[in-house]
């Protein structure tokens, strides 16, 4: 996620906080197994923010650049990388204009990214650019509908710039933008299944690879793979 309003410590403490680590959780859970196996692969996480993404995608054998728009961003990432002990390359950049060949990369991630973007197909039209004949994308954002929807809603409305700014998308949607792009779509995931409250998401989390599995509609979260 590559917006202003953000920097790595509100990450931090998100991640820290008992509904932040059990819906990053998932929400990695549901990526990467999308993703399947992605040893020896090259991967490219656009908005990778402090690295989440990067980082468990180089934990699973990939050869990873994480590109941000923000540096404060990517050197979060490398000092999260070397904690980890993997290794990334670290690129500034931004998703409507990739500094990067033609056929660069096998994958590439871009996970709440979507909802900033002022130029989405742009953005999809340099992914499929720099991916490779067959190159898989896999692109997460937060569902304009549900629960957690209405609470985003409230908080641009009361004046939050991060929420105000962001332009949220249905499943329909984001399939919609992906096929419009040339991608074939191969599945659309769901997950958070439970409401933003710590003490439910810890009672409901045990279900939510069920949830997941029978793509029940609602989900805060959703995960598409595509396919150039």
């Amino acid at each position: 996620m590559t917006d202003s309003t953000l920097n790595p410590q509100v990450y931090a403490n998100w991640r820290a906080s008992a509904l932040g680590s059990i819906i990053e959780r998932r929400e990695v859970a549901l990526v990467f197994d999308l993703a399947k196996d992605l040893k020896g692969k090259r991967v490219l996480d656009i908005g990778t923010g402090d690295g989440a993404y990067a980082i468990e995608a180089a934990r699973r054998g990939a050869l990873v650049t994480a590109l941000d728009s923000a540096p404060g961003m990517l050197q979060a990432a490398q000092k999260r990388a070397e904690a980890a002990q993997v290794e990334l390359s670290l690129q500034e950049g931004n998703a409507e204009l990739l500094p990067f060949a033609d056929g660069s990369f096998d994958v590439v991630i871009a996970v709440t990214v979507f909802c900033f973007i002022s130029a989405p197909e742009q953005a999809l039209a340099e992914i499929r650019r720099i991916l490779v004949p067959g190159g898989r994308l896999m692109l997460a954002d937060l569902n304009s509908n549900g629960l957690w929807a209405i609470e985003r809603r409230i908080r641009g409305w009361l004046g939050n710039a991060l929420w105000r700014a962001a332009h949220f998308r249905s499943v329909e949607e984001i399939r919609s933008l992906a096929i419009g792009a040339g991608f074939g779509v191969n599945a659309i995931c769901g997950a958070i299944y439970f409401p933003p409250n710590a003490f439910l998401a810890q009672v409901m989390e045990p279900l939510e690879p069920l949830l997941t599995a029978i793509n029940l509609p609602g989900a805060a979260f959703i995960a598409m793979s595509a396919e150039k």
